[in-house]
């Protein structure tokens, strides 16, 4: 019998291994491994983190759906990958083989690399995990009770950039209900060398766009941030110019603080001799494969992406939710063709598409493909943008209690792009 396994229970995981699954023969075991029990749907953190959502609204444990889809479910993670004898020792320390390794186990958040920074052991709050944003929930309560300076962002070497910004606006329109708006500075500081960046070399107008909107909402931005440390309600942070040397340091005060961190490779996968890059993402080719062994597939945060261009503050490459749902449908196609013994042939759609919810409304970011020239190359905001992020929070959840392994994106959020867009050219 033969078997794949599927390391990570996160938006990539669960779509490979419920295709996997659909797809394969019966007798082929798709296994997945996740740490925990439970799918976390990431994307909501910010609703989370300001009182929008419940954990229990976002959170699903994952044992009777994938039981239910005959998908054997491992909660005890990877400790160590020995991939020249196609092996792997689960957090049990059992000894387990496989035939082909997809690897979808996201990010470690690298909360040491820079001082104070963090929810854990220093002085931010994050909205990377859902225990985060439950910890940031608490951390916006008191901010009710006792308003103050508010800063968020994202710091030098973050590659995900649209939370930092959904949270800052949504955070915004909730103290314009609340009354307080005018006792509560707020700043956005990001690695970006402009805002509307995105890590993409901006989409559209988003320049524009976010400069406007932070305009209109009184919000202050800097740029080219590169944070030297965080000390109780304290930020120091140097902001570069072109060249990179230092042009301004700040000693911004804060209440309350929001900073989404660099990411490296998970550790287990990390240390696997010539698959990753120095920072732990897995190196692949045009296929998702792995460069270093031929049944090894990557999708999703994990993966190496070059960033799009030099700036002044590191500044990572995106790897968005339609992104990764088209690496997983490109490293099915290419383990099926591996099965029938054809040549691989089916590459990946790396396209850029952010919701950003803003609370009244939402801006959508939209590149495709992802680096330039591309076919599209459009931001729009209104209310549709919210109402599309809900839609898509539902459908996904419901993909993981249905097994079903259709992508959600090309077939319903392009198309609500598609006709947001004709609207707007007909107006």
């Amino acid at each position: 019998m033969k078997r794949t396994i599927v390391i990570g229970a996160g938006l990539g995981g669960i779509s490979v291994a419920y295709e996997l699954r659909e797809k394969l023969p019966k007798e082929h075991e798709v296994l997945l491994i996740g740490e925990g029990k439970e799918f976390h749907f990431i994307p909501s953190n910010p609703w989370v983190a300001l009182g929008e959502r419940t954990r229990e609204q976002v959170v699903l444990n994952l044992e009777p759906y994938l039981a239910k889809y005959n998908v054997p479910f491992d909660s005890s993670g990877v400790a160590n990958i020995n991939a020249k004898e196609n092996q792997l020792t689960n957090g049990q320390g059992e000894i387990l083989t496989y035939d082909y390794l997809v690897i979808c186990s996201g990010p470690k958040l690298a909360f040491e690399t820079i001082e104070g920074i963090g929810p854990d052991d220093g002085f931010t709050q994050s909205i990377c995990t859902v225990a985060h944003a439950e910890k940031a929930y608490y951390a916006y309560l008191s901010l009710l009770e006792n308003p103050g300076p508010v800063l968020v962002g994202a710091v030098q070497g973050a590659s995900c950039f649209g939370p930092a910004y959904e949270y800052i606006l949504s955070l915004e329109s909730l103290l314009r209900k609340h009354k307080i708006r005018d006792r509560i500075p707020m700043t956005f500081v990001t690695s970006e060398p402009y805002v509307g960046h995105m890590g993409l070399g901006g989409v559209g107008d988003s320049k524009s766009l976010m400069e406007h909107e932070f305009r209109e909402r009184g919000i202050k931005w800097i740029c080219n941030a590169k944070v030297a440390k965080f000390e109780e309600n304290v930020a120091h942070i140097d902001e570069l110019d072109r060249k990179g040397q230092i042009e301004f340091s700040h000693e911004l005060p804060f209440k309350m603080a929001m900073f989404l961190p660099p990411f490296k490779g998970s550790p287990a996968i990390a240390q696997v001799p010539d698959l990753c890059n120095p920072k732990g993402f897995v190196l692949t080719n045009e296929f998702q494969q792995s460069n270093a062994y031929h049944n090894i597939f990557a999708a999703g945060v994990c993966v190496a992406i070059p960033p799009l261009e030099q700036t002044p503050v590191p500044v990572g490459a995106p790897k968005t939710g339609f992104m990764i749902e088209s690496m997983t449908t490109a490293i099915v196609e290419n383990i099926l063709s591996l099965e029938r013994q054809e040549e691989m042939h089916t590459r990946p759609t790396l396209n850029a598409i952010c919701l950003a919810d803003m609370g009244d409304k939402g801006a959508a970011f939209i590149a495709l493909p992802q680096n330039p020239p591309r076919n599209t190359n459009w931001t729009s905001m209104g209310k549709w943008v919210h109402v599309a992020k809900i839609a898509f929070e539902k459908y996904f959840l419901y993909k993981v209690k249905h097994g079903t392994s259709e992508p959600i994106y090309e077939k319903y959020l392009l198309g609500a792009v598609g006709i947001e867009r004709v609207k707007k050219e007909e107006s």
